[in-house]
């Protein structure tokens, strides 16, 4: 069969950290104030996943991680720029909501078969391979959904080690009714004679079932099979050759530049500091901006950080008053995102010249902003969240961007800060938004507001950590409604605020389920809250998920 080229571009983009902060990519690019942004360029051992719009995507980069390999997810249509930028040993082909004989339904690039790669296709990723090599792909008269046993019947790499029934998980409508030439049946289910299909010659494999879900057992053993005894990773991809490469590379890249860091007081943040820092010393200033939106004890807390463990240099900015004058009577939350960025960006230009020269704006994006910045159905970005981490960047500094952690997952950035010496309470702090409390506060921003949010998420988080569960949920904090109801305290009316407990778990903050936390220490918070805490009177907990809801309010 014959391959056309795909001609469109690869659009791997960064955005958002996992956390949001105004738009603050809007504000930077209006002020034209985005330079050129070359990654650090390390050729390394890569397994590269095509995204076929399936919802374990990014499951199988994770469990491609925990093999101490490292993974890229890319776009079904991206060119071959990867091959040039990353040492590819092999290639995974997810799954996805699409038959491959629909008209305009999403296809390999010719280039991969042409690279003499190992490839794995995983359901849809299975039929696509059959269908692009020769074979032919119909819908099966019985789909198969959940668990299902599959029977080996022909010894392959892919399945080594494995015995000879196992249970699977499912998801297809569609089967194989021909294979390509080459291909022979590997193991086959009571509805899917084709269940597993290799040609040894080629390296290419084909797995009808998800083996990135938990679901199938034996299926990090499979997984395990095609990363090292087929495309021989050396799996290498640890924290600590992680952190040792990136600050080489930071060497040679930055030179005698100067940097600058945003410093927002979270693990991302503070890691990108504490790794330019160990390349680069004295040439970064880390710049901390109190707005006055920040949780209690937070300034101090930031200021013990960077200047007493990590040894940076740190300028504090005290902005307090002139960002609550210019959030005075700001209900809408965009609204609110876009004055604090362009307060951000206003205080960077009068720092900045101070500092002098600067060529580098270093910033904590991970690898869920660069997943969520692209979309598998169009090929063109999305927003998906704004940018908050961009911070604020003069136009006479003309900053090119510096983004160390732009592929690694929120669990691989502690490992690495861990890696650094950084201590397990800043690593394992949960995640907070750039914009602070201004999104955890419905409608206007006050002083008296900020005081009732301050003291009520204070008694939260430290509640869950006696409880022993803040290292187990993934957020936890108070939001302040804008809500007032009628209550009754020392037999008197009161009317005063609602207090919304919100907990969440998640991985990657792409998506999260409510914490089912106990009843008694939901009763305790609320206790605490409404007794401890001046014009709060009724305390509620949000349980919903994301989606359709978002972890945080605004």
């Amino acid at each position: 069969m014959k391959l056309e080229k795909n001609p469109k571009d690869n659009l791997r983009i960064s955005a958002s950290d996992d956390i949001e902060l105004g738009t603050y990519l809007e504000i930077a690019k209006s002020h034209n104030l985005m330079g050129n942004t070359p990654e650090i360029d390390s050729k390394i051992q890569t397994i590269v996943i095509f995204d076929f719009g399936s919802q374990y995507s990014r499951l199988i980069a994770r469990r491609v991680r925990e093999l101490n390999t490292f993974c890229e997810i890319i776009n079904f249509d991206s060119d071959s720029s990867i091959m040039n930028e990353q040492n590819v040993i092999g290639f995974i082909f997810s799954g996805g909501p699409n038959s491959v004989y629909d008209k305009n339904a999403p296809v390999a690039p010719a280039w991969v078969y042409e690279s003499n790669k190992p490839i794995l296709g995983i359901c849809y990723g299975m039929q696509l391979i059959a269908h692009q090599l020769g074979g032919k792909v119909i819908s099966g008269q019985k789909r198969e959904y959940g668990h299902t046993v599959i029977y080996k019947n022909k010894s392959s790499k892919i399945l080594d080690g494995i015995d000879d029934n196992f249970t699977v998980w499912m998801s297809h409508g569609d089967k194989i009714e021909s294979k390509p030439i080459g291909f022979e049946t590997i193991a086959f289910s009571d509805n899917s004679p084709n269940a597993v299909i290799s040609d040894e010659n080629q390296k290419y494999y084909g797995l009808q079932f998800h083996p990135e879900v938990a679901h199938t057992t034996n299926g990090t053993k499979i997984l395990e099979n095609f990363i090292f005894k087929i495309c021989n990773s050396s799996g290498s991809w640890t924290s600590k050759n992680f952190v040792s490469q990136t600050i080489k590379n930071i060497k040679q890249r930055i030179g005698n530049d100067k940097v600058i860091c945003a410093l927002l007081g979270g693990v991302d943040s503070t890691v990108t500091a504490a790794l330019i820092h160990k390349a680069i010393g004295e040439n970064l200033t880390c710049i901390f901006v109190d707005n006055g939106l920040m949780r209690k004890g937070e300034v101090e807390r930031i200021r013990d950080i960077f200047t007493k463990n990590i040894g940076a240099k740190v300028i504090f900015y005290e902005g307090r008053k002139r960002f609550l004058k210019s959030l005075k009577n700001i209900i809408d939350p965009e609204e609110k995102r876009k004055i604090i960025g362009t307060e951000f960006i206003n205080i960077f230009e009068e720092v900045a010249e101070k500092i002098g020269t600067v060529d580098y704006l270093a910033q904590g994006t991970l690898y869920p902003d660069v997943i969520e910045s692209t979309s598998n159905e169009t090929g063109q970005a999305h927003k998906i969240k704004t940018h908050h981490n961009v911070g604020g960047l003069p136009e006479k500094m003309k900053l090119k961007l510096i983004e160390p952690l732009r592929y690694l997952f929120k669990d691989e950035v502690r490992l690495a800060g861990i890696e650094l010496g950084l201590s397990k309470q800043n690593i394992y702090r949960q995640p907070f938004p750039g914009p602070g409390l201004a999104i955890r506060i419905i409608g206007e921003i006050t002083e008296k507001k900020l005081e009732i949010l301050r003291e009520s998420d204070w008694i939260i988080v430290n509640e869950i950590k006696s409880a022993g569960l803040y290292e187990k949920v993934w957020q936890s904090f108070a939001v302040l409604t804008n809500t007032q109801t009628v209550g009754v305290m020392g037999d008197k009316r009161t009317y005063q605020y609602v207090i919304a407990i919100r907990s969440v778990d998640s991985q990657d903050a792409m998506t999260a389920d409510w914490s089912k936390l106990p009843y008694d220490l939901l009763g305790k918070i609320s206790n605490r809250i409404v007794n401890e805490v001046n014009d709060v009177n009724r305390v509620v907990y949000d349980i919903t998920s994301k989606p359709p809801g978002t972890i945080e309010w605004e």
